[in-house]
């Protein structure tokens, strides 16, 4: 409580708190999205994940086939 007190009595505490008081009317400005577009975003950031996912490991294979099969020969 004596912590509060001296914040809110010094000048660094009372910009902090100016601070946290414009920060909570700029967060109530945001337009939120919806449940829903949520849900969309989610989605499609999952599905770029996969599509990485799997052209990553098309590539690292298909290195993995010039250097070691065809460059030195190591698999047979």
């Amino acid at each position: 409580m004596a912590a509060v007190a001296v914040g809110w009595t010094t000048a660094p505490g009372k910009e902090f708190f100016l601070f946290a008081q414009e920060a909570v009317v700029e967060t109530k400005k945001v337009v939120w999205p919806t449940r829903k577009e949520s849900f969309q975003t989610t989605g499609a950031v999952f599905a770029f994940v996969v599509a990485m996912a799997v052209f990553l490991w098309i590539t690292d294979k298909g290195l993995e086939y010039v250097i070691y099969d065809l460059l030195l020969g190591v698999r047979k």
